[in-house]
């Protein structure tokens, strides 16, 4: 390999220590300003090494998805990962790619890894000695470290190794269970200088041949410790360089570069080819201790290297010319090359090489100059960025005719959807109008609210092609969100001058009764909105601006810890409420009350004794605690929901006869009312259990904000279409998502709370739990469709004449699963198809696939919430159904 390239090894043993999480700033500071004093007191030896020219530190930009697997790839292999790696970063591949760790086992090295697990499933068979750690277990912010370090002592004394790995996981737990300004933060912090200052002195007094340590992150964090999109924070990972030979020993201002150009520069460093798909540029500065003409040669690998790859992707990629291009001037200028894609870099290449040949003609004359070299690495320079960049972005090319192909299942799946809805409507408002000729003239007419939830769906469908409102967009559901009710508070307004004051005085007292209830929960949807909207500033441009979260948080637990307690105590007193109504089968919903009195006393202990607003407990005791309550939730939700349907009591309602059928339908009403409020207790007393407890009065808003919707339509008259309420129900549960602190990005995804209750790694069981977490209100106004489908059982009963199971199914159980369905399928396909028209856009990694990840996980949430609502439904009508073939 020496004898191709022209250039000795620079190094013979490399120390690769990989500090999971670390943001740059915390070691080079931001903007020229220096890191921040209590991360430069926390870190003093790695600090001196930068004052005294030692090291050299450079931000090295991570590109999006900033999670640990695609980035430790982009670092071995130099290549552009995907969003699809998010995945696969919970189940980590071999690593098939040319890489540098398969180019160092090729000639022989010896390798040592200690720490990440990541490496041994990227890498297997590669490392003579190895002690790997699980990545995901983030409540471990200890021994995750203790298990490398042990380890550190005995093989800084090995000589039998050329390639050392060091990756500690313990600063990015700490991130994400308590934010970059966790009490842990610092100590963690002197301990990763401890051993950084062990490896150095090691370096020193050790002569086993010239040693280079690498220092380097994955990514950084956000505020709150997160990671995986593609803000700055995220984005900013450290590179530094300690033990560069004949390196400028002075401070130097720290440059930016990309996490991808590590690949080339260690090739080159240490003798070995560049990775074949790698699309990173040499790190000029590290070669500074070679001769010109080995700089040049280097930088010329990197072009050939990268202008192959150009070659495989631009066939008709052919420099037989010299494009035009002006021999005689310094040709350092990009702006000087124009035309198609293939001629400006035919034309970069040509001028790079043609002025290296002339450097290296002069170089046998005796009459280089100084301009001549700096011209040629400006060429060479120009050549591989705008190579690099190019490169980065085709990454995004699929197969057109395979992604149409799908996108086509897609809208026909939609389509059969959206027909089945018409139809479904259709049929409803004739069996209401019993086929009178009212019908044609009524399908027409639509009021103002029906037209606005159309326009919602609309309205969202054209957001979506514009990157800033994707990264803003719980502002455009908390707006729709809020003038849809403000359209409903004017309905409501002007039906009470439609109250006939002709009317008997009671008749007329109860019309105005329901009408203010029917506005007062109204109202009250319209306040908690606004509570919401401010409680957390999400999105990407005003995460920083003041909110009240925040102030909470500022106020420390003295403050968030009675919210904690008072929103437990209102949502279980909600509950109690709302089972109230049930008056005829008093007896039977006290017992299914009390039976939810004992997970809410032990969600109740945990928040006492366990929870804060820091760092979430860890102790054997607090997980104990929260795997009874899991299990104590569990079993009394479905012990209630198959009990419910055998022994409810069945009454005669308001209206109807006395015959049993629908005596029996009406318990099947009284049994899906029941269940729905169980299903959302539930749900309310588990989140309270794993949301952060910032999270909680949220929470409890978003529970009594949905049953006021409910309220306010049942006391509406005339009634509004159930398709109508359905719809509005949704959007209060993707207004929630976002007022739950969740975004676009996937830094907003709560890693800690999956592993409440966890006392060893399992990624299935973190993975349902983070999915409840971050799906905790969409599933919530699903769940509480059973409410709304009880009520609409009722109504049903009331206005038909004859009553059978077609009817009741086809009134009440289709809609609560077609509309969701329905408008879910609508943004699916839209978003597929503008995801397919952006995959070359400039944020196509940084804002749509993020974006698009979410609605697919917001599709399997639909699917699971209906699918649930269904399975409720079809239990209890068979049920009531035995128990009828009983009763005859």
């Amino acid at each position: 390999m020496q004898e191709l390239s022209n250039i000795s090894p620079s190094y013979d043993r490399l120390i690769l220590m990989v500090v999971d999480g670390l943001p740059a700033e915390f070691v080079l500071g931001r903007d020229d300003r220096p890191a921040p004093e209590i991360f430069r007191k926390s870190m003093p030896y790695t600090q001196s090494l930068l004052d005294r020219g030692v090291a050299t530190g450079y931000h090295a930009k991570a590109a999006p998805p900033t999670v640990t697997m695609p980035r430790l790839k982009a670092m071995v292999s130099g290549s552009v990962g995907g969003f699809l790696d998010v995945a696969l970063n919970f189940n980590t591949q071999e690593l098939l790619d040319d890489n540098l760790i398969g180019q160092f086992f090729k000639i022989g090295w010896k390798m040592v890894m200690l720490g990440d697990e990541t490496w041994l499933k990227l890498f297997p068979r590669s490392f003579t000695r190895h002690d790997g750690v699980h990545s995901f277990f983030v409540k471990d912010t200890v021994q995750v470290d203790h298990n490398v370090s042990r380890h550190l002592d005995a093989e800084l004394l090995m000589i039998d190794w050329k390639l050392l790995i060091l990756h500690y996981l313990g600063l990015d737990h700490v991130g994400h269970t308590g934010g970059r300004n966790s009490v842990l933060m610092g100590p963690k912090l002197e301990e990763m200088d401890e051993v950084i200052k062990k490896i150095h002195r090691s370096m020193v007094q050790n002569k086993h041949g010239r040693t280079l340590l690498m220092l380097v992150s994955d990514h950084g964090m956000t505020e709150n410790g997160n990671h995986g999109g593609a803000s700055y924070e995220e984005a900013d990972a450290l590179m530094l360089l300690i033990g560069l030979r004949d390196y400028d020993r002075r401070p130097s201002t720290h440059k930016t570069v990309n996490q991808v150009d590590i690949t080339p520069t260690l090739a080159l460093l240490f003798g070995v080819p560049i990775p074949i798909n790698s699309a990173g540029i040499l790190i000029a500065d590290t070669l500074k201790s070679l001769e010109a003409a080995q700089q040049l040669r280097a930088l010329e690998l990197n072009t050939w290297q990268l202008f192959r790859l150009l070659q495989a992707q631009l066939p008709d990629l052919s420099c037989s010319s010299s494009c035009g291009v002006d021999k005689d001037g310094p040709g350092n200028d990009i702006g000087e090359c124009d035309g198609n894609t293939e001629e400006i870099f035919c034309c970069l290449y040509i001028k790079a090489a043609d002025l290296h040949k002339a450097w290296k003609s002069c170089q046998v004359l005796g009459s280089n100059k100084v301009e001549d070299y700096r011209s040629t690495v400006l060429a060479y320079n120009d050549f591989l960025r705008t190579a690099s960049e190019w490169l980065s972005r085709r990454a995004t090319n699929k197969p057109v005719g395979l992604l149409a192909f799908g996108l086509t299942g897609m809208i026909l799946s939609s389509l059969i959807l959206l027909s089945l809805l018409y139809q479904l409507e259709q049929d409803v408002c004739m069996i209401k109008e019993d086929r009178t000729s009212h019908f044609s003239s009524r399908m027409h007419k639509w009021h103002m609210d029906e037209i606005f939830v159309m326009a919602i769906v609309c309205f969202l469908v054209l957001s979506m092609g514009s990157s800033s409102l994707i990264e803003e967009e719980q502002y455009i559901w908390h707006f729709m969100t809020s003038t849809l009710y403000f359209l409903l508070l004017r309905k409501a307004v002007q039906s009470i001058s439609s109250v006939n004051t002709q009317d008997q005085g009671n008749f007329m007292e109860r019309q105005i009764k329901r009408r203010f209830i029917q506005m007062s929960s109204i109202i009250f949807v319209l306040i908690s909105g606004r509570i919401l909207r401010g409680w957390h500033q999400g999105g990407v441009n005003w995460t920083n601006f003041p909110d009240i979260s925040k102030w909470l948080e500022s106020e420390g637990t003295a403050y968030i810890k009675p919210v904690q307690l008072v929103s437990l105590l209102l949502l279980t007193t909600s509950g109690f409420y709302a089972l109230s109504f049930l008056r005829p089968s008093k007896r039977f919903v006290i017992v299914v009350g009390l039976s939810f009195l004992f997970p809410a006393i032990l969600v109740l202990q945990y928040i006492i004794n366990y929870q804060s607003s820091g760092v979430p407990a860890s102790s054997n005791n607090a997980t104990l605690l929260v795997q009874i309550i899991y299990a104590t939730l569990g079993t009394t939700t479905f012990g209630i929901v198959v009990a419910v349907p055998w022994f409810m009591p069945v009454r005669n309602p308001k209206g109807c006869s006395s015959h049993h059928y629908n005596v029996l339908h009406v318990g099947i009403a009284d049994s899906l009312y029941l269940i729905g409020l169980v299903y959302i207790i539930c749900w309310g007393l588990l989140q309270l259990l794993l949301q952060q407890p910032i999270n909680s009065a949220p929470i409890l808003l978003l529970l009594v904000q949905i049953l006021a919707s409910m309220c306010s339509s049942s006391n509406s008259d005339p009634e509004p279409k159930q398709w109508v309420e359905v719809a509005v129900v949704y959007y209060l549960g993707m207004a929630g998502h976002f007022a739950l602190g969740n975004t676009n990005t996937i830094a907003t995804i709560d890693v800690a709370g999956a592993y409440m209750g966890v006392s060893s790694h399992s990624t299935v069981l973190s993975g349902i739990l983070m999915f409840m977490i971050t799906y905790a209100a969409p599933m919530l106004a699903l769940l509480s469709m059973l409410i709304n489908l009880s009520r609409r059982s009722k109504i049903s009963l009331v206005n038909a004449q004859d009553v059978d199971l077609h009817f009741l199914l086809k009134t009440t159980l289709a809609y609560p699963c077609l509309v969701p369905l329905g408008l879910n399928s609508i943004f699916l396909v839209a978003y597929t198809t503008i995801l397919l028209l952006m995959r070359n856009h400039l944020f196509v990694w940084s804002v749509f696939s993020p974006k698009y990840m979410y609605v697919c996980a917001t599709t399997a949430c639909i699917y699971i919430g209906v699918l649930i609502v269904a399975s409720t439904v079809f239990y209890t009508y068979s049920t009531l159904g035995l128990r009828k073939m009983w009763i005859r």
